[in-house]
Protein backbone atom coordinates (compact mmCIF):
# COMPACT_ATOMS: atom_id res chain seq x y z
CA UNK A 1 0.00 0.00 0.00
CA UNK A 2 1.56 3.38 -0.83
CA UNK A 3 1.71 6.04 1.66
CA UNK A 4 0.24 9.30 2.23
CA UNK A 5 2.72 11.60 2.58
CA UNK A 6 3.04 14.43 4.66
CA UNK A 7 5.07 17.81 4.73
CA UNK A 8 3.90 20.45 7.64
CA UNK A 9 4.10 23.45 5.81
CA UNK A 10 1.85 25.78 3.48
CA UNK A 11 2.30 28.58 1.48
CA UNK A 12 1.33 31.76 0.84
CA UNK A 13 -0.21 30.59 -2.08
CA UNK A 14 -2.01 27.68 0.35
CA UNK A 15 -3.37 30.81 1.94
CA UNK A 16 -4.64 32.59 -0.72
CA UNK A 17 -6.86 29.55 -2.05
CA UNK A 18 -8.24 28.62 0.71
CA UNK A 19 -8.95 32.35 1.83
CA UNK A 20 -10.69 32.37 -1.28
CA UNK A 21 -12.74 29.48 -1.13
CA UNK A 22 -14.18 30.15 2.02
CA UNK A 23 -15.15 33.16 0.39
CA UNK A 24 -17.02 31.49 -2.26
CA UNK A 25 -18.14 28.88 -0.06
CA UNK A 26 -19.57 31.72 2.43
CA UNK A 27 -21.53 33.50 -0.57
CA UNK A 28 -24.10 30.22 0.03
CA UNK A 29 -24.86 31.70 3.62
CA UNK A 30 -27.16 34.56 1.78
CA UNK A 31 -28.84 31.96 -0.10
CA UNK A 32 -31.75 29.24 0.77
CA UNK A 33 -29.10 26.35 0.37
CA UNK A 34 -26.34 27.25 2.83
CA UNK A 35 -23.02 25.12 3.44
CA UNK A 36 -20.39 25.15 4.99
CA UNK A 37 -18.90 22.84 2.68
CA UNK A 38 -16.81 24.02 -0.04
CA UNK A 39 -13.94 22.17 -2.26
CA UNK A 40 -11.40 23.93 -5.10
CA UNK A 41 -9.10 22.18 -7.33
CA UNK A 42 -6.15 24.12 -9.04
CA UNK A 43 -3.48 23.02 -10.63
CA UNK A 44 -0.55 21.58 -8.45
CA UNK A 45 2.70 22.94 -9.77
CA UNK A 46 0.20 26.22 -11.45
CA UNK A 47 -2.19 27.37 -8.97
CA UNK A 48 -4.19 28.05 -11.96
CA UNK A 49 -7.83 26.86 -10.61
CA UNK A 50 -9.28 24.01 -12.54
CA UNK A 51 -12.98 23.65 -10.37
CA UNK A 52 -15.11 24.78 -7.28
CA UNK A 53 -18.14 23.48 -6.26
CA UNK A 54 -19.75 23.53 -2.97
CA UNK A 55 -22.25 20.68 -1.02
CA UNK A 56 -25.45 20.11 -2.64
CA UNK A 57 -26.87 17.75 -1.16
CA UNK A 58 -30.41 18.74 -0.49
CA UNK A 59 -30.09 20.86 -3.14
CA UNK A 60 -30.07 17.70 -5.48
CA UNK A 61 -31.43 15.33 -3.37
CA UNK A 62 -28.51 13.33 -3.86
CA UNK A 63 -26.68 12.15 -0.42
CA UNK A 64 -23.44 11.87 -2.51
CA UNK A 65 -23.46 15.53 -3.98
CA UNK A 66 -20.77 16.63 -1.35
CA UNK A 67 -18.23 19.68 -1.97
CA UNK A 68 -15.62 17.22 -2.86
CA UNK A 69 -16.71 14.51 -4.91
CA UNK A 70 -19.05 18.22 -7.07
CA UNK A 71 -15.78 18.85 -7.93
CA UNK A 72 -14.38 16.32 -8.89
CA UNK A 73 -17.04 15.24 -10.97
CA UNK A 74 -17.34 18.72 -12.77
CA UNK A 75 -13.70 18.69 -13.46
CA UNK A 76 -13.51 15.32 -14.84
CA UNK A 77 -15.91 16.29 -17.25
CA UNK A 78 -13.93 19.58 -17.96
CA UNK A 79 -10.88 17.85 -18.66
CA UNK A 80 -12.61 14.78 -20.64
CA UNK A 81 -11.48 12.04 -18.20
CA UNK A 82 -11.46 10.80 -14.38
CA UNK A 83 -7.64 11.57 -13.43
CA UNK A 84 -6.63 14.54 -11.72
CA UNK A 85 -2.99 13.72 -11.71
CA UNK A 86 -1.28 17.18 -11.47
CA UNK A 87 -4.21 18.89 -9.17
CA UNK A 88 -4.41 19.56 -5.88
CA UNK A 89 -8.02 20.39 -4.19
CA UNK A 90 -8.58 22.09 -1.17
CA UNK A 91 -11.50 21.65 0.86
CA UNK A 92 -13.22 23.75 3.76
CA UNK A 93 -13.62 20.89 5.71
CA UNK A 94 -11.49 17.58 6.38
CA UNK A 95 -12.96 14.94 3.10
CA UNK A 96 -15.07 12.18 4.80
CA UNK A 97 -14.08 8.49 3.87
CA UNK A 98 -16.37 8.64 0.70
CA UNK A 99 -14.72 11.97 -1.02
CA UNK A 100 -11.21 10.90 0.42
CA UNK A 101 -11.31 8.02 -1.25
CA UNK A 102 -12.98 9.78 -4.12
CA UNK A 103 -9.63 12.29 -4.53
CA UNK A 104 -7.56 9.11 -4.25
CA UNK A 105 -9.34 7.16 -7.17
CA UNK A 106 -8.92 10.73 -9.14
CA UNK A 107 -4.92 10.49 -8.17
CA UNK A 108 -5.18 13.90 -6.75
CA UNK A 109 -1.89 14.98 -5.78
CA UNK A 110 -2.56 16.60 -2.77
CA UNK A 111 -5.91 17.66 -0.27
CA UNK A 112 -5.91 20.63 2.13
CA UNK A 113 -8.56 20.80 4.76
CA UNK A 114 -9.47 23.52 6.91
CA UNK A 115 -12.01 22.02 9.27
CA UNK A 116 -11.92 18.83 11.25
CA UNK A 117 -14.10 16.33 11.03
CA UNK A 118 -14.52 16.54 14.59
CA UNK A 119 -15.46 20.23 13.80
CA UNK A 120 -18.27 19.71 11.18
CA UNK A 121 -19.73 16.79 14.16
CA UNK A 122 -20.64 19.48 16.48
CA UNK A 123 -23.75 20.36 13.93
CA UNK A 124 -24.23 17.56 11.31
CA UNK A 125 -23.38 13.90 11.46
CA UNK A 126 -20.40 12.46 10.19
CA UNK A 127 -18.11 9.46 9.72
CA UNK A 128 -15.71 9.07 12.14
CA UNK A 129 -12.48 8.19 9.88
CA UNK A 130 -9.77 10.86 9.55
CA UNK A 131 -8.53 11.43 5.76
CA UNK A 132 -5.15 10.77 6.69
CA UNK A 133 -5.57 7.04 7.52
CA UNK A 134 -8.06 6.54 4.31
CA UNK A 135 -5.07 7.76 2.09
CA UNK A 136 -2.76 5.88 4.71
CA UNK A 137 -4.54 2.12 3.45
CA UNK A 138 -4.94 3.04 -0.27
CA UNK A 139 -2.62 1.75 -2.89
CA UNK A 140 -3.08 5.70 -4.47
CA UNK A 141 -0.43 8.17 -2.94
CA UNK A 142 -2.16 11.57 -2.09
CA UNK A 143 -0.53 14.06 0.28
CA UNK A 144 -2.72 15.23 3.06
CA UNK A 145 -2.45 18.16 4.77
CA UNK A 146 -4.87 20.08 7.51
CA UNK A 147 -6.17 21.16 9.46
CA UNK A 148 -4.86 24.38 7.55
CA UNK A 149 -6.42 28.09 8.64
CA UNK A 150 -9.05 25.94 10.65
CA UNK A 151 -10.83 29.34 12.27
CA UNK A 152 -11.72 30.67 9.07
CA UNK A 153 -13.06 28.05 7.98
CA UNK A 154 -14.81 27.27 11.71
CA UNK A 155 -16.21 30.48 10.60
CA UNK A 156 -18.43 28.98 7.87
CA UNK A 157 -20.02 26.55 10.53
CA UNK A 158 -20.08 29.23 13.65
CA UNK A 159 -22.12 31.71 11.21
CA UNK A 160 -25.95 32.10 12.64
CA UNK A 161 -27.40 31.62 9.40
CA UNK A 162 -25.68 28.26 8.89
CA UNK A 163 -26.65 27.54 12.79
CA UNK A 164 -30.16 28.43 11.28
CA UNK A 165 -29.51 25.89 8.67
CA UNK A 166 -28.54 23.77 10.88
CA UNK A 167 -31.23 23.60 13.21
CA UNK A 168 -33.56 22.33 10.02
CA UNK A 169 -30.81 19.44 8.96
CA UNK A 170 -31.28 18.31 12.63
CA UNK A 171 -34.93 17.80 12.57
CA UNK A 172 -34.79 16.49 9.08
CA UNK A 173 -32.20 13.70 10.05
CA UNK A 174 -34.45 12.84 12.80
CA UNK A 175 -37.26 11.93 10.32
CA UNK A 176 -34.77 10.22 8.25
CA UNK A 177 -34.70 13.05 5.70
CA UNK A 178 -31.96 15.36 4.63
Amino acid sequence: MARPKTTPNFSAADEQRMRELVRFTARTLGTPHRSPFGALIVGTRTGEPLMRAVNAVAREHDAASHAELRAVRLAGKKLKGPLLAGYTMYTTCEPCPMCMANALWARLDRVVYGATIGDANRYCLQIHIPATEVARRADMACVVQGPFLREECNTLFDDPRMQKAFRTWSTSKRNGKR
